[in-house]
């Protein structure tokens, strides 16, 4: 049987901000560094073994996974880092507060831009200093794979060949994978996984640094998927994360 454990980053300084933070390279809080180690425990305490590991070029995926795999004892593991699996570009709204923004434009559009399928927040221009296109990182992407704006559509769009072709395919060697990636880019991988709608997926909320574990069948068909922990407190997590762009 294969497994794939999905990840999202700890707590981030944005998130304690409540920010919208997209491509934006903020770090972890401590707090979110403990969730990140707790995570790694939970794994190593239930028997889980992943081979090797995949992450986003954004610290705060990339540190949530150290620690994971600190606490795993797993630190020698193999890990590829892709901008595929970064988070969706929030555009304008990147680095704005998400219960003000929501006050201005209202809960529904912010909900929207924050969680529907095809919506894109509005675009950043090419030189703004929130592009990517001014970050060393991503030297290697052509202007056209500049995000200035993404709706999940093209989150999902950017990442499905990097998924099916990379990560997918190292189920060829390996039984078990750990994807650590952000809120968005999972969604992405759980819509493809779960056969979700794109009204289902609106309202589906990944809470911080909770292992989301995905048994699959040999075609990569789901035969069991289940968050990792204490049920009631990762619905509790997963409302908070859903209550964010709620008016204060």
């Amino acid at each position: 049987m294969k497994k794939l454990i999905l990840i999202r980053h700890g707590e981030s300084e944005w998130n304690k901000l409540n920010l919208f933070t997209g491509w934006t390279d903020v770090d972890l809080t401590e707090n979110g560094c403990r969730e990140a180690f707790e995570a790694g425990k939970l794994l190593k305490k239930e028997g889980y073994r992943p081979e090797i590991c995949f992450t986003s070029y954004l610290k705060r995926a990339v540190k949530t996974l150290n620690n994971v795999l600190d606490a795993l004892d797993m630190d020698y593991l193999p890990v590829e880092k892709s901008w595929r699996l970064n988070e969706k570009s929030y555009g304008a709204i990147q680095g704005l507060n998400k219960a003000d923004t929501a006050a201005k434009y209202g809960e529904a559009q912010v909900k929207l831009w924050r969680r529907s399928y095809d919506v894109q927040p509005p675009a950043l221009v090419m030189d703004d200093e929130r592009s990517p296109r001014r970050d060393p990182r991503y030297n290697e992407l052509s202007d056209s794979e500049i995000p200035l704006t993404e709706s999940l559509k093209d989150t999902i769009a950017r990442l499905m060949p990097y998924y099916k072709d990379t990560i997918l395919k190292a189920f060829e060697t390996h039984n078990e994978i750990m994807v650590v990636a952000h809120g968005n880019s999972l969604r992405g991988i759980v819509k493809e996984l779960r056969q979700m709608t794109n009204d289902e997926i609106i309202e589906f909320n990944i809470p911080t640094a909770i292992p989301y574990i995905f048994e699959l069948n040999d075609d990569f068909s789901v035969k069991k998927h289940f968050f990792l922990g204490d049920q009631e407190e990762i619905a509790r997590k997963m409302q908070s994360v859903a209550n964010q762009a709620l008016k204060k």
